[in-house]
């Protein structure tokens, strides 16, 4: 059975880390059994001397049990701290995985909506620019020949009949700017289009005929 390039890092499972937690939990035990012993040995610590005035074994205490004890609890805590180092990795992946995930659905969910939101919530375009003067307000706002119109003002495919409907938006908008929505070149515009008098004829200075559907 091949063994698993130790190069190559393992994937993290919950599972995993909820193990690491249970052998943190067993060392922690095995700590506080072993601080209990130095308790017992009439409250010595890891620090306090083990031989008397006089440079001899303390015959108060069980001097191989306190060394024992205090060599153990060395021990398990140089592997408590190399334990939690795995535990941090551990979380860190996983944190990771997960963070990565919630990323790339929110990213697909966008693209989704994204989608939907130009495919079905914007309307078609409905006419076409055939014709703009030069210095006219068409021609101000930027407006260009074989722009399709989407929105002009309230005006769209969904209630789009006739050319009379642009017509009325323009006499009741004269003098303040209308919105007005166009695909060119595949792209959408939008546009800042003012109807007022100008040097020649209308409110616009430019010619839109319906698209034929």
């Amino acid at each position: 059975m091949s063994q698993q390039d130790p190069a190559v890092p393992k994937t993290v499972a919950v599972s995993d880390v909820q193990l690491l937690l249970k052998k943190k939990d067993e060392i922690e035990a095995q700590i506080k059994a072993y601080y209990d012993v130095l308790e017992d040995q009439r409250g010595v610590g890891m620090n306090e001397p083990l031989v008397d005035v006089e440079g001899y074994p303390r015959a108060d205490i069980d001097v191989y049990q306190v060394r024992t004890a205090r060599h153990n609890i060395i021990c398990l805590q140089n592997d408590h701290k190399a334990l939690m180092r795995e535990v941090e990795q551990a979380l860190h992946q996983l944190h990771g995985r997960e963070k990565e995930k919630r990323e790339k659905d929110e990213a697909e969910a966008h693209t989704e909506a994204r989608s939907w939101s130009q495919s079905e919530a914007l309307p078609l375009p409905f006419a076409r620019v055939n014709a703009v003067t030069p210095g006219s307000p068409a021609s101000m706002s930027g407006l260009q020949v074989d722009d399709e119109v989407v929105e002009f003002g309230s005006v769209n495919s969904r209630n789009f009949q006739s050319l009379q409907n642009i017509a009325t938006v323009v006499q009741h908008s004269e003098g303040k700017a209308l919105s007005v929505t166009v695909l060119r070149g595949g792209e959408r515009m939008h546009l800042g289009l003012t109807p007022k008098r100008w040097t020649g004829k209308g409110l616009l200075g430019c010619n839109i005929v319906p698209l034929q559907r």
